[in-house]
């Protein structure tokens, strides 16, 4: 699996993906974040979570570089051990959260995704 941004013709890259770029434009292409490291600009812990959601959750904005393109984006973190500008890589995760929890029936979703983790 992929975390996949879009690229625009303009060089902008975002994530998620829009079909419609910043400038106004379609993607020209992708990128898998995956494959690359990212800093963390700020992170909490909430302890009030949704449905099916571990307790305490950690989550963090992080900023990947991407051959000079800035890109962000919001997610989980392994572990609450991390402090800003602490270096993580997206790791892949079959089950973000309990499939079985709350109130959509589990063949409606996808559960799968990414977390950071620390280098």
């Amino acid at each position: 699996m992929t975390m996949e941004a879009y690229r625009y013709e303009d060089g902008s890259i975002t994530f998620p993906g829009h079909p419609v770029g910043p400038g106004g434009t379609e993607p020209v292409g992708t990128v898998d974040l995956s494959e690359y490291t990212a800093e963390v600009i700020t992170w909490t812990t909430s302890t009030a979570t949704p449905p099916g959601v571990r307790e305490p959750n950690h989550l963090a904005i992080v900023e990947f570089d991407v051959d000079g393109e800035s890109v962000r984006a919001i997610g989980g973190l392994t572990t609450g051990d991390v402090e800003v500008g602490d270096e993580v890589r997206p790791v892949y995760v079959a089950e973000l959260r309990d499939p079985e929890a709350g109130i959509k029936t589990p063949e409606s979703q996808e559960w799968d995704g990414y977390r950071f983790e620390p280098v």
